[in-house]
């Protein structure tokens, strides 16, 4: 049985570096069939040495999914190469599990084992160590705040005065943002990723017509450069959208070839199947999906790609900007995006390097195109379980292993998790509007492993369908904003700040998931401090029992700021507990 289902491989999120003298080992296996692992190592130059004895080590089971097992290990090699393989035990079997298949005994070769060569620094995956303590609000600036009347395009309708439509406009600006920084700054954010601002025809700039000019709706350069500054000045990171799959249909290169065709000296920037070049009724050149206003950029083109890289370049150098998030990022060639992150770097070493990618990322993730992507599949676990109900808490919790055993830990610690976005329909709508259950949403969030976004009113109640529904004007008078849902988030956001444990400075593991109540508790913990989190995704009072010895510890419920006695916690209908513990003499410390 042992050996019918096992994988490994040294690369990737199985085999990695994940500091200058740590590697992390995983190890995959079918569900159940194992009682215990450990790893076999040594160093490769040194195994076949008669005094030589290699080491062993017994690995953790990280998490468990629907179908496997993931096994745990972390290694620091002396010399920094390594040469190991996995003693593997069942109820009745051992056996030794290397690169090479199965063995009774350790045949005591170096090439029947699998091999990490040497642990490079510069193959070492490195994101801005500030990225894991931001928690990011993102804004569509044209549904943010109207600051300044003057700049309304043509037919811009009164603030939020209408449901939104594809081709409505309200005049949001950089103003109405800057006017607003005291909101966001209170709220606890401290960073901004805006969808793009550049010169575009449509409300949401997905189709950019000048990459190196701001559209004139939200102001001019002059205005952003203060916004950064204003941003900066309060602590808040900015991160700006970059198109670079597709332009707009208006972008000038395209025009050109609309106008010249077969002469046109940007032929080549395009995708272009046939002469003459037509947008209807059917495009017949690449486009972002069928979409005949946004044309796909020939990206391998030497003229294109010295021009986007020049974009990359001149809004860091001009506006000290402070990251990229990359609009249909799976689409670009990944020499692009390697030639892209060092110009970046070389300009701003701690930019941070975002794409939007939402599947299985691990190709772009290897420390040589992007820090992040936007981490949709912790998005649709988190949103089945709490919002839709589509799945139970035992479920959420393989989910959510197989979320965070795909990539490497240090991958995982500056993840883009977020909630809902311009692209999805709001979160309260998908919770039925059930208030409780945003709350649950938020918390979890802001509990997990990466770096948390929130989308724009989100915090105070916003509903609407996917596009143009979730796009709706953010609600500014108090008496339409849900309070509550407000302070909940502000308190959440101030105890993640409060307590770095709830960040990215603590471990996190799934400690229970009830399939009959449908509760989670789950912690995080640092070598001081543990916090348990145990939350009720039912519409019923649950009575729990924390997993967690409470002899010479005291325990606080962080929530209530009480004392906590037991670890019998009562939880309400849709409620939870945060539950401090520390040792005594670390308290008295």
């Amino acid at each position: 049985m042992l050996k019918e289902a096992i994988y490994h491989r040294p690369k990737n999120n199985f085999a990695y570096a994940f500091d200058n003298e740590t590697l992390h080992i995983r190890l995959k296996s079918k569900k159940g069939d194992i009682t215990k692992v450990y790893l076999i190592f040594g160093d490769p130059y040194q195994w076949e040495k008669d005094e030589w004895v290699n080491s062993t080590k017994p690995m953790v089971l990280e998490g468990t999914d629907e179908l496997f097992d993931y096994w745990f290990v972390e290694v620091k090699p002396e010399y920094r190469r390594l040469r190991y393989g996995f003693e593997l035990y069942s109820q009745d079997e051992r056996v030794i599990y290397g690169e090479m298949g199965f063995k009774e005994k350790d045949p005591k070769t170096t090439n029947f084992y699998f091999c990490f060569p040497f642990l490079n620094e510069v193959d070492v995956f490195k994101a801005p160590d500030w990225v894991k303590e931001t928690i990011w609000y993102q804004i569509f600036p044209e549904r943010f705040a109207n600051g300044n009347p003057n700049l309304n395009p043509e037919g811009t309708l009164s603030w939020g005065s209408v449901e939104p439509k594809v081709d409505s406009f309200f005049g949001g600006d950089f103003e109405g943002i800057i006017k607003n920084i005291d909101y966001l700054k209170d709220l606890g954010i401290n960073g901004i990723y805006f969808t793009p601002i550049f010169k575009a025809k449509s409300n949401h700039k997905y189709d950019t017509i000048d990459y190196f000019e701001i559209d004139p709706q939200f102001g001019d350069k002059e205005t952003f450069n203060r916004l950064v500054e204003v941003c900066h000045e309060n602590g808040i990171r900015v991160m700006l959208d970059a198109v670079f799959n597709h332009s707009g249909f208006y972008f000038e290169a395209f025009q050109d070839v609309l106008k010249n065709q077969e002469q046109s000296k940007y032929k080549d920037w395009f995708h272009l199947r046939e002469f003459p070049v037509k947008p209807l009724p059917e495009p017949n050149y690449d486009t972002f999906a069928f979409t005949h206003a946004m044309p796909k950029l020939n990206t391998e083109h030497p003229e294109v790609k010295e021009y986007l890289l020049q974009v990359g370049r001149y809004w860091i150098e001009e506006f000290d900007i402070d990251g990229w998030r990359l609009d249909v990022a799976n689409e670009v060639d990944h020499q692009f995006w390697r030639e892209f992150r060092q110009v970046v770097k070389s300009i701003k070493p701690d930019a941070y390097i975002l794409g939007e990618i939402w599947h299985d990322s691990m190709p772009w993730l290897q420390g040589d195109q992007f820090d992040a992507v936007m981490n949709y599949p912790f998005t649709q676990a988190t949103l089945d379980f709490f919002a839709k109900d589509e799945i139970n808490a035992e479920q959420f919790g393989q989910q959510l292993t197989k979320v965070l055993s795909s990539y490497p830990k240090n991958v995982n610690e500056v993840a883009f998790n977020l909630l809902g976005s311009h692209d999805t329909p709001r979160i309260l709508t998908i919770c039925k509007e059930n208030k409780e259950k945003a709350k649950l949403l938020f918390l979890f969030q802001l509990s997990f492993i990466g770096t948390p976004c929130i989308y724009y009113g989100d915090e105070v109640g916003i509903t609407g369908e996917n596009d143009p529904g979730c796009r709706k004007c953010m609600i500014w008078n108090e008496e339409e904003q849900d309070l509550g849902l407000l302070e909940f988030v502000k308190k959440v956001i101030a105890l993640r700040s409060e307590h770095v444990v709830l960040g990215n400075n603590g471990e996190f593991t799934i400690l229970e998931t009830n399939v009959e109540t449908n509760h989670v508790i789950y912690s995080k913990k640092s070598d001081d401090e543990t916090i348990l989190i145990a939350i009720n995704n039912s519409d019923k009072d649950v009575q729990i029992n924390l997993p967690c010895d409470f002899t010479d510890k005291k325990a606080i419920d962080l929530w209530r700021k009480k004392t906590i006695r037991s670890s019998k916690v009562e939880l309400d209908p849709f409620g939870f507990s945060l539950i401090q513990i520390k040792e005594h003499r670390q308290m008295i410390e």
